[in-house]
Formats: structure tokens, C-alpha cells, sequence
């Protein structure tokens, strides 16, 4: 890894571990065909308490994992620098599926491309009866 790969991936560890430190509040949240690989990224930015986040970006990843590209992380650090966000929340590990409702597929149907999240709770993994 480059030394310019190792400081924005510090840079975004230490954004992401130190709590909540006022609005604006940056989310990152990573998706998947499965809980083992992220193929899209999301960040957004959180005005204030309550709010809609606006603006929205996305990123895909083909052949990498957005959570270790180096090109991907330094795209995150700059939207959230880009954007004055004093907080970041992000969750660990990957949280869904990487289509999206109404858009890849309809509306309150499951998706037909990631079988592992048909049935599975996106914040435990667990298995949903």
C-alpha cells in the first residue's frame, strides 16, 4: 500500500472512530452480494437532527473491495472533508444488498440477484423466520 493510501486510510479510521462530534454527520455504508465482499459504498451527508441525507453519493466496485481500494477511500475522505461533516457513523461490516428497491427491482419484492439477503436480517445477518 502506498503512503498515500495508508493516510487516507487513517484519516477515515480516525474520522469514523471518534464518535459523534456534531452535525453535519456523515454515513458510510458498505453492500453486497453477501456478508463476505462489498461491491457499492454509500455516503451521506446529515445536516441535522432529523434530516434527509442530501447529497448522496455512490460508489461501485467490479473488481475490488470498496472497503480496501485505496481509490475508493480517498473518495470518501474527500466527499465527507468536501462537505464539512464534524461526525461520521459507519457501520463494520457489509449491511445488504448492493441494488436497490424500485430501481434494480420492484418495489417490496426481494431482490432475485442476492439470494443471501432474501431471508436475512441486513443488521444482525441473522436468518429471519
Amino acid at each position: 500500500m502506498t503512503f498515500k493510501a495508508q493516510w487516507y486510510r487513517d484519516k477515515f479510521a480516525k474520522k469514523r472512530g471518534k464518535g459523534f462530534c456534531g452535525y453535519p454527520v456523515a454515513t458510510v455504508a458498505f453492500y453486497g452480494p453477501d456478508d463476505t465482499i462489498a461491491t457499492k459504498v454509500v455516503v451521506g451527508i446529515v445536516a441535522y437532527e432529523g434530516a434527509d441525507a442530501d447529497p448522496v453519493e455512490r460508489w461501485f466496485c467490479k473488481t475490488t473491495d470498496p472497503r480496501t481500494d485505496p481509490e475508493v477511500t480517498e473518495a470518501i475522505v474527500r466527499f465527507i472533508d468536501q462537505h464539512g461533516a464534524k461526525s461520521v457513523a459507519a457501520a463494520d461490516r457489509v449491511i445488504g444488498c448492493p441494488h436497490e428497491e424500485g430501481i434494480d427491482y420492484p418495489e417490496g419484492e426481494k431482490c432475485t440477484q442476492c439470494p443471501f439477503w432474501a431471508n436475512r436480517d441486513r443488521w444482525s445477518g441473522e436468518i429471519m423466520q
